[in-house]
């Protein structure tokens, strides 16, 4: 049998664990950026040395299995260590400090086991033949992740990986109450970074058979992902957010609130 020991408040509040607090949450952060660096290359089949269209050589059937399982994985951890209730067990565990570092952490793990274990499907869909056409559809993709990242720095890109919650416990800073914001972009969209994805992940001159089944579950999470995080967002800002939901698109720029 184990016990689970939580961490007092003499040890979380000492120099030397606000240090080490702080290692961990710039080791997360490096791990996830590094981690998000290489999903363009891998998605994209670009420089990294396996992408989603190469690796091990798998049957159909066991392939499908395989990267079911792993799309599900990190379906499963991204939403559940995100959920409210999990936070509360997750800070009996470990510190407050670095809560979201955990969940950075691990998002990136899981996402490094997605990379390593994926079995190609190479049959093709689609392939645009015309070069310029192909340039296009490939530039659309990169359109896709700049727009990722400059989402994430729109609202708190330090916040949203976890370092600014650690560099303020190094420095006894109380972190600011969450508030409400909508700069540049979420003013016309409100879930943007998804929207990038969505982006990244279809626009592909050459769509293979693995890359539509990983484009396809991702995109279906992606939007079980927004209910969750909607249904949370209301119960933090209320009517704010309410009103703000039924002004702006959720993913289409300008469309009619959904």
């Amino acid at each position: 049998m184990t016990q689970v020991h939580t961490i007092g408040p003499e040890v979380a509040g000492s120099r030397i664990f606000k240090i080490i607090a702080f290692l961990y949450g710039i080791a997360a952060y490096l791990v996830a950026f590094v981690t998000l660096l290489y999903a363009i290359g891998f998605v994209m089949g670009l420089v990294v040395p396996k992408s989603i269209d190469t690796g091990t050589d798998s049957s159909a059937i066991e392939a499908l299995i395989i990267n079911l399982l792993l799309l599900a994985l990190f379906a499963v951890q991204h939403s559940v260590m995100a959920r409210q209730r999990f936070k509360a067990w997750l800070t009996q565990v470990v510190p407050q400090p670095v809560e979201r570092s955990t969940y950075v952490l691990f998002a990136a793990l899981s996402l490094v086991l997605l990379f390593w274990q994926w079995r190609p499907m190479p049959t093709v869909i689609w392939e645009i033949e015309d070069p310029d056409l192909a340039v296009t559809v490939v530039t659309l993709s990169f359109a896709g992740w700049a727009l990722l990242f400059a989402s994430t720095f729109m609202i708190n890109h330090f916040e949203l990986f976890g370092l600014h919650q650690v560099t303020s416990n190094l420095v006894d800073k109380e972190p600011p109450p969450a508030r409400f914001k909508t700069p540049l972009i979420y003013k016309f969209v409100r879930h943007p970074i998804y929207l990038g994805l969505i982006i990244a992940f279809w626009a592909a001159p050459t769509m293979t058979v693995g890359h539509l089944l990983f484009a396809s579950v991702s995109t279906a999470y992606i939007l079980l992902g927004i209910a969750l995080e909607e249904r949370d967002l209301i119960a933090l800002f209320g009517d704010e957010y309410r009103q703000y939901k039924q002004r702006v698109s959720m993913l289409i720029p300008w469309r009619k609130s959904i």
